[in-house]
């Protein structure tokens, strides 16, 4: 089975976020399991620096996470009066203007952006609590792989808050409208078994085989050729924005590109 290899040299470790590169395959890992990879600005602008820092050779990029938690969300210290020191706090962010807490809030999201780039296939290994920030971390990759003691919750709205983190248009698009707005409003929990048979994971194994089998996986997205992997993705993420007749055009498009570069006559 193709494990992980987590020994590699960094590229990135700072702020509870490790990246190492091992040719076509990244690895990020959240390394903060004293507090359950909890969730900071510092952790979403190092993971934003991720993005930015990838190689080009990258064409995989595997997101996991130590100790028993994938993460358990939000940073309690953010919901204090004080908040994290360096950091705004709730009430600092409530009392700026809309532009400014609009800004703040994009930059946020920017850490859950790019993991769905055409360029290269995310996969998350889910592990243990997946709350709130957490959820909405792995909802962001394309794909995830679970262990069998996963727990996946919304939370924000038991807060009184939303999911704004980029979580609610990839978990409606899984497991429709109804579920999700269900899962959100109730703040409940979903596990493994739930998860595979709503389309949230694709695959759930047991806690000790998980680096094992999003290796695996990992290993058979690269065994195809790139520029198809590219074309596909980009065409799959389109399907639902697009009529059934502009995805037919949309699909001899890509494969007009296909066996134009097959053929050695591409652009």
């Amino acid at each position: 089975m193709a494990s992980l290899d987590k020994d590699l040299a960094p590229v990135l470790d700072k702020n509870g976020v490790r990246l190492t590169v091992d040719e076509a395959l990244a690895t990020v890992t959240l390394t903060n399991p004293a507090k359950r990879n909890a969730q900071s600005p510092a952790l979403w602008r190092a993971l934003a620096e991720v993005g930015r820092t990838l190689p080009g050779s990258v064409r995989v990029v595997v997101l996991r996470a130590e100790g028993k938690s994938f993460s358990a969300g939000l940073d309690r210290q953010m919901f204090t009066p004080e908040g994290i020191e360096g950091e705004p706090s709730l009430i600092d962010l409530a009392r700026r203007d809309d532009a400014g807490l609009d800004a703040t809030i994009a930059a946020y999201q920017e850490a859950f952006t790019w993991w769905r780039r055409s360029d290269i296939v995310s996969i998350a290994a889910v592990q243990g609590h997946a709350i709130g920030a957490g959820f909405q971390l792995a909802l962001a990759c394309d794909v995830r792989v679970v262990a069998d003691d996963v727990q996946f919750a919304m939370r924000e709205t038991s807060l009184g808050l939303v999911p704004d983190l980029t979580g609610t248009h990839p978990l409606v698009s899984l497991v429709g409208y109804g579920r999700a707005l269900e899962i959100c409003v109730t703040g409940r929990f979903v596990h493994a078994e739930e998860a595979v048979q709503t389309g949230l994971a694709n695959l759930a194994v047991p806690v000790g085989q998980l680096d094992d089998a999003a290796g695996d996986l990992a290993s058979a997205v690269l065994a195809a050729p790139r520029d198809a992997v590219i074309e596909t993705k980009a065409l799959l993420r389109g399907a639902q924005e697009r009529t059934y007749d502009d995805q037919r055009a949309a699909e001899r498009a890509a494969q007009t590109r296909r066996l134009r570069d097959l053929a050695g006559i591409g652009e």
